[in-house]
């Protein structure tokens, strides 16, 4: 349903989130996240008190879908932490919860068949990155045709960019009834309830009898958006109701995990979503203390020694040393060895944050370097310079951290030349691996919301960019029917829906794989694995078995 305000939005929301989590999803969909927005008085209580205003429902039980994502060359890496932390808010507040982990499922519609038959579930939260929307049509089209009794109600990244593409759309071209109109009318027309914001609070608004269409949290002023303080005092996800033991990641052979210690990103890149939405703008932190006590608690509950840091970059805080400080004493204490890796921004990485991210136990560092040509730099406003990117990965080589270096293709201006560029800045910078994506324009990013129709080629837009007057051209995808994502299967997985002046989609894809072949045969890089979809087997009488629900209470009939 909703998506917390701990999910990770990834750089590249022209990718994906609730967790984009393909073999190796750094750029990832659960980097989408959710949030809703007004900063409330600090006060120790995260969520609203039993029988508030805010939670005038009954505490019946309350379904949660996590949808799959087929587009993933493996689904269950990292956990969809948004969704946990409604879950756990739910909790907190006296509500049981079921909540059906779709993820991997080829065969999910049959599951979703048999969790409606066997549950008493009247309420049901989805949460949506855009790529899963496909998908995510068929939960709602099966939902409405066997239990149309069902309030259901959508949060997640893909909300919260419509409309805040749409504020911008009616800002800026009043009266026009546009791309963003259209998304959003069609999400209106299958939900009964959409959220946007952090769900933490808002999702007891949205179960409240005269809930409104739209519950706008994407607001700083708004009720629903949390503090740094009500950030630190909500619940941890609530993992228990997972099989965390079907999520398969590593870091350096240690068994590891996600979370999240601060939310939002200040940047203005182009290709970016949530850059013209408060709710993933705005920084909010939490406390080193409760940070050290999500780690510990992983460590402690589930023998955890590798913690990925989902944030947007760590070292844009100026607590980032104090937490580095807090890991080394921590592992001290505990008498373990952590295994760690985060994004940090190229241009503000230091040596000094390197020596103590080495202390801490980082040792990998992933960077959305995403062009190495400065025209492209320039024209993705990524601020940082080609010489600051290349000292980045440099300084990390000099305290022996492993740098992941993440690159997109297809911004505006793209040519052969400045797609090329990348290939050729890898290898000569050693990295010790890469992504390379193709560009998707999803609501919420500048590409998308701040283009125009193309003059003369029906259902294409056009994205301008202001300094250099370089342009980009996207199709008008139908995000409901078709899984417009940012990554693939290398193998022909790719496809393209936006071109250049200089490259056509083919062109783009081609060069796209030339990169991938090329950089991974100079650096004997290897091509990330794949895992196949689990087939869920059922038979009559047969209940879901639990790495696909789970529940806090007793749900289904005696």
């Amino acid at each position: 349903m909703l998506s917390g305000c701990c999910d990770k939005m990834i750089c590249k929301m022209i990718l994906t989130s609730l967790v984009s989590n393909d073999a190796d999803p750094d750029s990832g969909a659960d980097k989408g996240f959710m949030m809703i927005g007004k900063t409330m008085c600090e006060s120790d209580r995260a969520y609203p008190a039993p029988g508030s205003e805010a939670q005038s429902g009954s505490l019946n039980p309350i379904g949660l879908i996590i949808p799959p994502s087929a587009f993933l060359l493996d689904e269950r890496v990292f956990v969809s932490l948004g969704i946990l932390k409604i879950a756990s808010a739910l909790e907190q507040q006296g509500h049981a919860v079921a909540l059906l982990d779709l993820s991997g499922i080829k065969n999910f519609d049959d599951a979703l068949v048999s969790f409606l038959d066997d549950n008493v579930i009247k309420v049901i939260g989805i949460t949506a990155t855009t790529p899963q929307l496909p998908a995510i049509a068929v939960v709602a089209a099966t939902i409405r045709r066997l239990r149309p009794d069902i309030r259901l109600i959508l949060g997640g990244p893909h909300v919260t960019l419509v409309y805040a593409a749409l504020k911008l759309e009616r800002r800026t071209r009043p009266g026009v009834q546009g791309r963003a109109a259209q998304a959003a009318a069609q999400l209106e027309e299958m939900f009964d309830v959409l959220v946007t914001g952090d769900g933490e609070r808002a999702v007891f608004a949205a179960l409240a009898p005269d809930a409104p269409k739209v519950i706008d949290g994407d607001d700083n002023k708004g009720p629903y958006f949390l503090s740094n303080a009500d950030f630190t005092a909500s619940p941890l996800p609530a993992r228990h109701l997972i099989d965390l033991n079907t999520y398969k990641y590593s870091i350096e052979g240690s068994p590891a995990t996600s979370l999240i210690a601060q939310l939002g990103c200040p940047f203005s890149c182009g290709f970016c979503g949530g850059r013209n939405s408060k709710s993933l703008r705005i920084i909010r932190t939490r406390t080193v203390e409760s940070i050290l006590a999500e780690v510990k608690f992983l460590h402690k509950e589930y023998g955890y020694t590798g913690f990925m840091f989902y944030d947007d970059e760590l070292n844009v805080t100026k607590t980032m040393v104090n937490l580095l400080n807090g890991l080394a004493d921590l592992q001290e204490e505990l008498g373990a060895k952590f295994q760690l890796r985060g994004f940090v921004k190229a241009e503000l990485f230091t040596e000094e944050q390197a020596e103590a991210m080495v202390r801490a136990g980082f040792r990998w560092l992933l960077c959305g370097f995403e062009a190495a040509h400065p025209r492209i730099l320039t024209n993705i406003r990524k601020r940082a310079t080609l010489e600051e990117n290349t000292r980045a990965v440099e300084i990390a080589k000099k305290y022996g951290l492993k740098v992941k270096a993440l690159m997109s293709l297809g911004h505006p201006g793209e040519t052969e030349e400045t797609a090329l560029s990348i290939r050729d800045w890898l290898i000569k910078s050693q990295v010790d691996d890469f992504d390379c994506t193709v560009i998707t324009t999803y609501p919420g990013t500048p590409y998308y919301d701040e283009a125009v129709p193309h003059p003369d080629l029906p259902d294409v837009w056009t994205y301008t960019q202001p300094e250099t007057g370089d342009r980009l051209h996207s199709e008008n995808v139908n995000f409901m029917r078709t899984a417009e994502y940012y990554k693939g299967d290398p193998e022909g997985g790719y496809v393209s829906h936006i071109f250049t002046d200089a490259l056509s989609p083919r062109d783009i894809v081609n060069l796209r794989n030339v990169i991938e072949r090329d950089v991974r045969a100079a650096l004997g890089i290897p091509f990330n694995p794949s895992r196949a979809a689990v087939l869920y087997e059922h038979s009559m009488g047969q209940s879901l078995p639990p790495f696909i629900l789970r529940s806090s209470s007793v749900t289904q009939h005696q």
